[in-house]
């Protein structure tokens, strides 16, 4: 069995369940730091932390600031808000920090697809 090069995360869950969050923002920069290719998804209620200013409000003990590990995702990953979640909850093209593209679950299903690929939904 071959190593997975590529890391796709979703994250569904909102800042009330803060854990959760943390947990996935910590994996996927970490793999990021370690050399993995990592598409980091914003989905449900996690659609709000695409918006300017959502991260910095996030706060969770003992866990790295979520404004940071996002900015380097944007910088060196590749972010995505999904397309149905932004569109329930008003959110427009443009609306999000720059770097994070809208797609839909054509291109979640694509990348997940892909050979060497492991797909974690927190």
């Amino acid at each position: 069995m071959s190593r997975p090069n590529h890391l796709v995360i979703k994250l569904a869950c909102g800042v009330d369940e803060a854990e959760r969050v943390a947990q996935a923002f910590s994996v996927a920069t970490t793999a990021q730091a370690a050399g993995v290719e990592v598409s980091f998804w914003l989905a449900g209620e996690a659609a709000w932390l695409a918006l300017p200013g959502r991260a910095e409000e996030f706060r969770l003990v003992h866990s790295a600031p979520l404004h940071e590990l996002l900015a380097s995702l944007i910088e060196g990953s590749l972010v995505t808000l999904c397309t149905q979640c932004a569109v329930r909850r008003n959110i427009n093209d443009g609306d999000q920090i720059p770097g994070i593209r809208i797609a839909g679950s054509v291109t979640f299903v694509e990348e997940i697809m892909r050979e060497s690929t492991q797909a974690l939904v927190y």
